[in-house]
């Protein structure tokens, strides 16, 4: 269980950092967006980061009981920046990706 949380925790992080950019780099919102416009995006991609974690640390599970580690963790960054990408999207879904 301890070996999903801190990768889990790293691609949440990383997930942060890449909508704060997009959110918070808006001056002028879109009156149509509504008052708390930025909580969705700053929870739903996050939490699509996190799975990406979740699943890296599958993958290196996977990779000890006798999967290629090479393509293990290429896999895992191939579904990160996937997820991480639709993340984005649904989190800005009707708003800054209308």
């Amino acid at each position: 269980m301890g070996s999903f949380v801190k990768p889990m925790i790293i691609g949440a992080g990383i997930a942060l950092l890449v909508i704060s950019f997009f959110v918070f780099g808006v001056d002028a919102p879109h009156p149509d967006w509504g008052k708390y416009w930025r909580a969705r995006p700053l929870i739903v991609t996050p939490l699509a980061g996190a799975m990406g974690g979740a699943f890296y640390a599958f993958m290196v599970y996977q990779s000890s009981r006798g999967f290629n580690r090479t393509l293990a963790i290429l896999l895992s960054l191939i579904v990160y920046v996937i997820g991480l990408w639709l993340g984005i999207v649904a989190g800005l879904d009707s708003t800054m990706w209308d």
